[in-house]
């Protein structure tokens, strides 16, 4: 590989509602394994096709040496519309590899891909000569060998040269360092407020005390009560000024958020008893069986992974679970109404676009005032007034995520579905639907390709082999 660097200098990217970041300079040598992470709406894909010279930074330059070959495979993937999202994929990293290119750049490629095709997928990764620059949320694939990462956030692009592990851990240890002296500032406004509070209270002390001192006396009283005045006020004026810096600097700091959403099951304990799901000897499909040997148990409160290769029937028994009315299903089922089951999948089909996110709480609880509305969407961090009331399908997949959950839980059903939800959502969010799901009560079905986000929801995976899914019952 003898082709020179690609050099950014002083990029910045903005569109008239935001600031993606700024003040950006870079150089990519050949042979440099990139990772670009960040949250959803940072800019992250827009970077990918800066860099390949696909679009024009609004202020800055890149500049590409002649003749350098890219290969491109973006996130969404428009050819093939009669292929599945993993099959789209597959077929458009194979004809960007067969172009041999010098530089390799890959947006969010491990969505949708089996674990065998992921593992495929790393191997390849590992082996390639290509400049690789990949935008991805995947830890196992963030953990492949990159020698530098790129983290957007706050409008800036952080540059880290280690492991993603190495990342992670410094990740953590500033937001624990930014914790202690958010902390330690709310000690400090506290007592700066104390302060301002007892000079006041010393000012009017003072000032009883000149009056019953100088009785009688107008003119010495009035002087002695400028400069006590003129004292007082500059004493108030420090105060309150470190007061305002340290409010200032407090509110500067920005923390991820934890969610801490409410549920509530409305069910009898007899119903809370028996399992959520009873299927013995089964078999589903559409004209002929694609999953057989179904014996199933899933109880209340327990979290139930179906694993398993692309095309295997992990849908297609989620769907039979939910009664689709072109499946036919064989075999004793035994499942809850309609009306208990809650379905997520990674497009988020139960929300409308163009409704709001207050607008579709309302909808689903009638009955609810708008204080609560608005209390429920807080528990889901849907707090300001601009993300309450904007149209859904302006919303960003991560936001759609938390909706979708929220929507959920206003009549929390016994039983959540939910169908590799991972995809595309950044790792703050994934983490935010992770605490959502550790705090639902019900049972969870959850169907996924991501090890580290069934390890963290403490999901019992059991996968389909050969079609087949063998006994599991309540533990």
């Amino acid at each position: 590989m003898t082709h020179h660097p690609i050099y950014i200098r002083n990029i910045a990217l903005s569109f008239s509602e935001k600031i993606c970041f700024e003040h950006f300079s870079a150089a990519i040598h050949p042979g440099n394994r990139i990772a670009i992470t960040g949250s959803n709406g940072q800019g992250k894909s827009m970077l990918l096709k800066i860099i390949q010279g696909l679009f024009q930074p609004t202020s800055g330059t890149v500049n590409i040496p002649d003749a350098l070959a890219f290969a491109y495979v973006p996130q969404m993937i428009g050819e093939f519309s009669n292929l599945s999202g993993s099959e789209r994929f597959l077929r458009a990293l194979s004809h960007a590899l067969a172009l041999k290119p010098d530089v390799l750049c890959l947006d969010e490629p491990t969505n949708h891909l089996d674990i065998k095709n992921r593992r495929s997928l790393l191997a390849m990764l590992e082996n390639t000569k290509s400049t690789l620059i990949v935008i991805s949320h995947d830890r196992a694939l963030l953990r492949c060998g990159f020698d530098k990462l790129w983290h957007i956030e706050e409008k800036k692009i952080h540059k880290f040269l280690g492991s993603f592990d190495d990342f992670e851990k410094l990740l953590k240890a500033h937001y624990e360092g930014l914790l202690a002296k958010k902390q330690s500032l709310k000690r400090e406004h506290t007592e700066a407020h104390l302060n301002l509070m007892r000079e006041q209270s010393r000012a009017k002390k003072k000032k009883a005390y000149g009056e019953k001192k100088y009785d009688g006396d107008k003119l010495a009283l009035r002087s002695a009560q400028g400069r006590g005045q003129l004292t007082a006020n500059k004493n108030r004026k420090r105060l309150a000024e470190e007061a305002k810096t340290i409010n200032e600097e407090y509110f500067s700091i920005r923390l991820p958020e934890i969610i801490k959403p409410n549920f509530v099951i409305y069910a009898n304990i007899g119903q809370l008893n028996r399992p959520v799901i009873s299927i013995v000897d089964g078999s589903c499909g559409y004209n002929e069986p694609i999953v057989s040997a179904i014996n199933l148990q899933i109880c209340p409160g327990e979290k139930l992974a179906i694993t398993g290769p692309n095309g295997s029937g992990k849908t297609t028994l989620a769907r039979a679970i939910m009664g689709h009315v072109a499946m036919s299903r064989q075999g004793k089922w035994t499942i809850p109404p309609q009306s208990q089951i809650g379905y997520l999948d990674q497009h988020y089909g139960a929300l409308d676009p163009e409704l709001t996110p207050t607008r579709i709480i309302e909808n689903e609880q009638p009955l609810w005032s708008r204080t609560q509305c608005r209390e429920h969407l807080n528990n889901f961090l849907f707090r300001k007034n601009d993300e309450v009331n904007t149209k859904i399908g302006l919303l960003s997949g991560g936001e759609k995520a938390r909706l979708s959950l929220a929507l959920i839980a206003t009549k929390t059903p016994t039983l959540l579905i939910v169908d590799e939800i991972t995809n595309n959502l950044d790792m703050r969010t994934r983490q935010h639907v992770i605490e959502i799901l550790n705090a639902y009560p019900g049972a969870i079905m959850a169907i996924s390709h991501d090890d580290d986000f069934l390890r963290a929801i403490g999901a019992f995976v059991y996968p389909i082999n050969n079609k087949s899914l063998a006994s599991l019952t309540c533990k």
